[in-house]
């Protein structure tokens, strides 16, 4: 089944403000929570749906590249394929319903499969490059290894910010549950709050004793070598993400990703437009006459191509096929030669004589054709 565009799941336009976005976020939430709507499997799969559109829509990198691609975006989005799983969205949203909400808490959800959430899930933050990639790394694609320094989990303590496991008792206030859980009772009868526990900071337990390497984070920042794969297509200003391969995140939990941000290494030959790439070919007045053949540049090497006598300054070649591929898989572009016949510009006395004998032939007196007068309304249909 095909994926509903995030702005309808939501019922916000491309230009609703963070604020807009993240109110109409939580007005769906409520309205599907699981707690609100027990044992209804359509209330489950639009509450998963509606943290998902969120999840991009907040985000600005993932919005700009839903606006651009939409679900087809190069590396994807995080929930897409399998969506999100109740564990996911109350770690990752559930400040969006912050202590205020009154259907039991947002850490309940027996109904659906997963019992109640032990604790929230700390994420680590995303990491950003920014790689350079030649036309012909476009074309073939390749695999990228790479020193980055980043976030890791403290060897010393495996992560956990304690000196020793024994320095990390449950925590008194929530019972190790990460959660407080509130009743107050209101002209509508007792209402239930839960929010994440004030002394524990969600974590369940509590260091006595902190590692004496990390300090109590539970990373420590080192180089690590990561490697992955740049797909063929890519473009300028492109943004990847390898998912996992960004910060760890502070005493447990799961990685950030990391965003590849794609810059193009101009070549001095070969001008990109879309998948198509231009080349400029400069032929003499003799060549244009007399025909030739010549070599130009491709991605990869060389091709020959052969210029037919009478050739006209302004004539386009197409090599098919020596372009570069769609990022989505839709084929594969073209090289456009545009040919321009040279005029020299100093002539010596021998060459000046040669060019007035020629001018006074009938063959030297421009007398172009219809499809010759027609140039410019081809090449402006080419490149639209």
């Amino acid at each position: 089944m095909a994926k509903r565009d995030y702005y309808e799941v939501l019922g916000v336009s491309k230009n609703s403000t963070p604020d807009e976005i993240k109110k109409a976020y939580r007005q769906m939430a409520i309205k599907y929570h699981p707690d609100k709507n027990p044992g209804d499997k359509e209330a489950e799969e639009k509450f998963k749906e509606a943290a998902e559109a969120y999840d991009v829509l907040s985000n600005a990198d993932k919005k700009a590249r839903y606006d651009q691609f939409g679900h087809n975006a190069p590396g994807g989005f995080s929930g897409n394929g399998g969506g999100f799983n109740m564990e996911d969205i109350f770690s990752q949203f559930g400040d969006i319903f912050g202590g205020h909400f009154g259907f039991g808490g947002f850490g309940n959800f027996s109904n659906f499969g997963g019992g109640r959430s032990e604790r929230p899930v700390r994420r680590g933050s995303d990491v950003r490059i920014r790689v350079k990639v030649e036309l012909k790394d476009i074309v073939n694609g390749i695999e990228k290894r790479l020193k980055i320094p980043l976030l890791t989990a403290c060897e010393a303590c495996n992560g956990t910010g304690a000196k020793n496991p024994s320095n990390i008792p449950t925590c008194s206030t929530c019972h190790g549950s990460g959660y407080v859980t509130r009743v107050t009772n209101t002209m509508f009868g007792a209402m239930q709050s839960t929010s994440v526990c004030p002394d524990c900071q969600g974590d369940g337990k509590k260091i006595t004793e902190r590692c004496p390497v990390c300090h109590g984070e539970g990373t420590v920042k080192k180089e690590e070598n990561v490697a992955f794969k740049i797909p063929p297509g890519v473009s300028e200003g492109m943004q990847l993400t390898v998912p996992g391969k960004g910060n760890a995140a502070r005493r447990g939990g799961m990685n950030g990703d990391l965003l590849v941000l794609i810059n193009e290494e101009k070549s001095e030959e070969l001008i990109r437009e879309e998948n198509d790439l231009i080349y400029s070919l400069y032929i003499s007045v003799p060549q244009a006459a007399l025909g030739t053949s010549v070599e130009i540049p491709t991605v990869d090497g060389k091709a020959k191509i052969k210029i037919e006598p009478g050739t006209q300054s302004g004539k386009v070649l197409r090599l098919k096929g020596k372009g570069l591929p769609d990022i989505n898989g839709y084929g594969v572009g073209d090289i456009l030669v545009y040919i321009t016949i040279w005029t020299p510009q100093n002539l010596t006395k021998e060459e000046r004589k040669m060019m007035e004998t020629l001018a006074k032939s009938d063959n030297f007196n421009p007398n172009p054709s219809k499809q010759d007068k027609n140039f410019f309304e081809k090449l402006k249909n080419m490149f639209q």
